[in-house]
């Protein structure tokens, strides 16, 4: 598993390090039962602060992505569902955008409303 966060993003560090565990999960690079590097671990390979690991962490445990076990660590959770129609979906969505030329904080706020 690839982990990448970029420092000059304005996306805070927790956000990008979930996001690419979360993408890791969904395109199924990650599977049911594998264990993650450890907080300190990951948080010294990216050169970030173990709080902010840990945070991504809390943030997968509380969407159901990943399950953190006292003594083990993190590790992928077992999900029934795939993401596999919403990927599609979300696919069509910004070929769409695209051809528009919506930008992405456009997008990003219209589907911020409709989900809300």
């Amino acid at each position: 598993m690839l982990v990448r966060v970029d420092p000059a993003s304005e996306t805070p560090l927790f956000e990008q390090l979930a996001a690419s565990i979360r993408q890791s999960v969904i395109d199924r690079t990650v599977t049911a039962g594998d264990r993650l590097p450890s907080a300190r671990e990951l948080a010294s390979s990216l050169g970030v602060n173990m709080h902010t690991v840990l945070h991504a962490y809390q943030e997968l445990r509380d969407e159901g992505f990943i399950e953190l076990r006292r003594g083990r660590g993190a590790i992928v959770a077992t999900t029934d569902h795939s993401y596999d129609s919403l990927a599609d979906g979300i696919t069509a969505i910004v070929a769409e955008a695209r051809t528009h030329n919506v930008s992405l904080a456009t997008l990003t706020a219209l589907i911020r409303e409709e989900y809300q």
